[in-house]
C-alpha cells in the first residue's frame, strides 16, 4: 500500500489543499526546526516524565499524555501558524456561509480555534488504539463540510514499528454506515520535527509499539469557531500565559468573536478583555501600558 504524500515545508499551499481534500491526510516534512523542537522538549520533558500512563484501553496503558500545551511553553506560535497547517486550515475550513438577516442575503466566515492539545507518548508494548474519527466529538455525520484540521509533529521519529499514526487515506468520503478495517489503515513515518496533518472525518488512530524506544508525538486540532472547544483552553492556559502570545495565537485560543455572534463578552470582540483592567458590567476600556 502506497504511503502518505510528503511535501517540504516551502510547498505551494494550493497543492497541499487539494491533496488534503482529496487524501485527508499529507506529510510536511521539517515542520519544526531544531531550535523549536529543542524547546519544545525542554518545556514538555519535565510533565511527560512525571507523568502516570492512562488507566483506560482508549488511551493505552503504556500511553502517557499531557495537555494544556499552551501554557506549558511559550513556543509552539510557529507551529500551530505554520502556512502549511494554519493556512490550509484556514482554506478549507473559513467558508462564507449564506444567510438571511431580513431582506437582506448575507456571507458569514466564520472563525476557527485551538481546540485540543496533547502530548503523546507511546511506550513499549503499548497496542493499536481503535481507528476513530476526531471529528466524531461533535456528533458530526459523514461526509460533510470539514470542521477540523489536525496535526501531529512529530517529536521522536515516527515508523511503522513504534506505533506511527495509523491512517486510512480518503476515509473522510466516506458514510457513517463503512466502518474502518485496520488492514485498510496505513502507518505514519517520518523524522522528528515532520507534521501529519489531517481533516477530522479521516479515520487514524495510534499503532503498535513493538520497539524498545517510546515514541512521542504532539497534536493540536484546530477547530470551527462555533462549536465547542474539545479542550477548555479558558481554564487550560492562564490569561497571564496568553498574554505571552501574539495576537493571531491569542484569537486562535479563543480570545475571539464568531460570526455572527459567538463568543461575546459584553456585547463587545473578548480579545478586549485581554487589554483590559475592567470587571463584567463595566465599560470596557484599553489598559494604560507602562
Amino acid at each position: 500500500m502506497a504511503g502518505l504524500t510528503r511535501v517540504g515545508p516551502d510547498a505551494d499551499l494550493d497543492e497541499v489543499v487539494e491533496i488534503l481534500e482529496r487524501d485527508g491526510a499529507i506529510i510536511v516534512e521539517n515542520l519544526a526546526d531544531d531550535t523549536t523542537l529543542a524547546a519544545l522538549w525542554d518545556d514538555f520533558g519535565p510533565a511527560l516524565e512525571a507523568c502516570e500512563y492512562s488507566q483506560d484501553w482508549y488511551n493505552g496503558k503504556r500511553t502517557r499524555r499531557v495537555s494544556s500545551l499552551f501554557a506549558r511553553t511559550t513556543h509552539l506560535t510557529p507551529v500551530v501558524t505554520h502556512p502549511l497547517y494554519l493556512g490550509a486550515a484556514r482554506r478549507i475550513m473559513q467558508k462564507p456561509v449564506p444567510m438571511w438577516l431580513g431582506k437582506s442575503r448575507v456571507e458569514m466566515t466564520p472563525t476557527i480555534q485551538i481546540s485540543g492539545t496533547q502530548l503523546i507518548q507511546l511506550h513499549s508494548g503499548q497496542g493499536k488504539q481503535p481507528l476513530h474519527r476526531d471529528d466524531a466529538l461533535h456528533l458530526r455525520r459523514h461526509p460533510g463540510p470539514t470542521s477540523r484540521v489536525q496535526l501531529m509533529l512529530a517529536m521522536s521519529e515516527f515508523t511503522a514499528a513504534n506505533g506511527g499514526t495509523m491512517v486510512i487515506p480518503g476515509s473522510h468520503h466516506w458514510d457513517d454506515e463503512r466502518a474502518p478495517e485496520a488492514t485498510e489503515a496505513i502507518p505514519t513515518e517520518m523524522p522528528a520535527g515532520s507534521g501529519l496533518i489531517w481533516l477530522g472525518g479521516v479515520y487514524h488512530g495510534g499503532g503498535r509499539n513493538d520497539t524498545d524506544t517510546p515514541r512521542t508525538g504532539m497534536t493540536i486540532a484546530l477547530d470551527l469557531g462555533n462549536l465547542r472547544q474539545e479542550e477548555n483552553q479558558y481554564l487550560a492556559v492562564p490569561k497571564e500565559t496568553v498574554l505571552a502570545y501574539p495576537e493571531e495565537v491569542r484569537r486562535l485560543l479563543g480570545y475571539d468573536r464568531c460570526p455572527p455572534g459567538l463568543g461575546w463578552y459584553e456585547m463587545e470582540d473578548p480579545y478586549l478583555a485581554l487589554e483590559t483592567d475592567e470587571r463584567p458590567g463595566v465599560p470596557l476600556t484599553p489598559a494604560v501600558r507602562v
